[in-house]
């Protein structure tokens, strides 16, 4: 396959053209013969005209590929090798949501033909790709994966958004086969892309596995400085002076508290306790850090409020500034975004509640929170308090001196992330 390939006999396939899709295709394009699918079609228009719907790329980053965007799947019949990008988010009870998983595997299937590949960096819990997808891709192709009718892999995405550093080439690359002819094929396939090379996983469960708990181990580690946070705030210490000194040991794991959002940290470890859960196993430790995390939108807009009345304000009569929508620094995306919670517990106190950021996009907040940003001709002078939520690049040029200028007389600063911890001296700040 790989060599059918190189020497474009054969085309691979990215479905699903997301922030990991997209780029994972056109770094393929720039080598190889691609196809990019998505079932959206407006998206598919966007590409070919060379934007990029996530915001993550410029139009240059298009040139020089050879790829065909599609919708079609008479197009995607063509290729040969499939790589599956999709979401995989959760649902209302925190339960895994596999929907676009089993959609794509049920379109790869309807074009599958014998001797093809199918690659899937979606994360899952272990054991997905092979009891719940390629049972599908069966279904509709009519092919038999037991009688080697078609091959599959797993490789964990490595994206992060709004990082320039550390993108697809500079990562090592997890891959994993279903024989040892399928895993030498997949990893020089993925060679070609990625400068920094491939780590051969010795099957495709430890290669889920590894995905599910880089996150995991994120989240659990963040729940902790989110707990220490609240535990150090009731001793007046500033929690972030105490990571410095601590900081300077060796060994020390360096984690920052804040909102833990997006479609990552906050949703893949419900992934890995959902398996657990129908293995017979409570996953204690893993639940408790996601219950932290989960609850401290809801800490931080109270501690605000708290703050607001310390000055002998009337909360109902209050207006508070949220800067930041997004789910982190830089991105435009406001999927799993836990500045809402912050937003939705200061409303819920009656607070009036303005919110502004140079990323998101007004009317997808409103169609997925309810809320819309403030225009910024209608940004006030008066608020009672300012809340930074989200450490965008403008939002780290400014100084006391800005913060004073669009703030009332005792006016609190709440800084999520410190960004202004130790420039502030007249105005009250807080930080985690």
């Amino acid at each position: 396959m790989y060599d059918q390939l190189v020497n474009k006999q054969a085309k691979l396939a990215v479905i699903g053209l997301g922030y990991v899709g997209l780029p994972i295709a056109l770094e393929f394009a720039r080598r190889i013969e691609v196809i990019g699918f998505d079932i959206n079609a407006k998206r598919v228009e966007m590409m070919r005209n060379h934007v990029d719907p996530s915001g993550e790329l410029v139009a240059a980053d298009f040139d020089g590929c050879d790829i065909k965007f599609t919708d079609s799947l008479d197009v995607l019949r063509e290729a040969t090798f499939f790589i599956v990008a999709v979401p995989t988010p959760i649902d209302e009870h925190a339960q895994p949501d596999l929907r676009p998983l089993l959609g794509a595997s049920s379109s790869v299937g309807k074009v599958l033909k014998k001797g093809d590949y199918v690659v899937f960096e979606s994360t899952v819990y272990p054991g997905c790709t092979e009891d719940d997808c390629i049972p599908v891709m069966e279904k509709h192709s009519g092919l038999s994966f037991a009688n080697g009718d078609f091959k599959v892999g797993y490789s964990p995405e490595r994206i992060n958004p709004g990082d320039k550093e550390h993108t697809l080439s500079s990562i090592i690359k997890v891959v994993a086969g279903c024989d040892a002819e399928s895993l030498e094929d997949i990893a020089k396939t993925y060679e070609l892309v990625v400068k920094a090379g491939v780590h051969r996983a010795s099957s495709i469960k430890v290669a889920e596995a590894a995905k599910i708990i880089e996150n995991t181990q994120r989240d659990v580690n963040i729940a902790l400085m989110n707990e220490l946070s609240m535990i150090f705030d009731r001793m007046n210490i500033n929690t972030y002076e105490v990571l410095e000194a601590a900081g300077t040991k060796w060994n020390f794991l360096k984690f920052s508290p804040g909102l833990v959002g997006g479609h990552c940290i906050g949703v893949d470890p419900y992934y890995l306790t959902y398996k657990a859960k129908e293995l017979g196993y409570d996953a204690k430790v893993i639940l408790s850090g996601r219950t932290t995390n989960d609850n401290m939108g809801a800490y931080i807009a109270r501690k605000t409020v708290q703050m607001i009345i310390k000055k002998g304000k009337d909360v109902a009569k209050s207006r508070v500034l949220v800067m930041g929508a997004t789910f982190k620094e830089n991105v435009e995306d406001i999927r799993n975004s836990k500045v809402a919670d912050v937003i939705q517990e200061l409303k819920n106190y009656s607070v009036n509640v303005d919110i502004v950021d140079p990323h998101a996009d007004s009317d997808e907040l409103f169609h997925e929170y309810g809320f819309r940003l403030t225009p910024a001709a209608e940004v006030r002078t008066d608020y009672d308090a300012v809340v930074v939520a989200v450490g965008h690049q403008p939002y780290t040029e400014h100084d006391e001196a800005y913060f004073q200028s669009i703030t009332n007389d005792d006016a609190v600063l709440v800084d999520i992330k410190g960004l202004f911890r130790g420039k502030v001296q007249e105005m009250q700040y807080w930080s985690l």
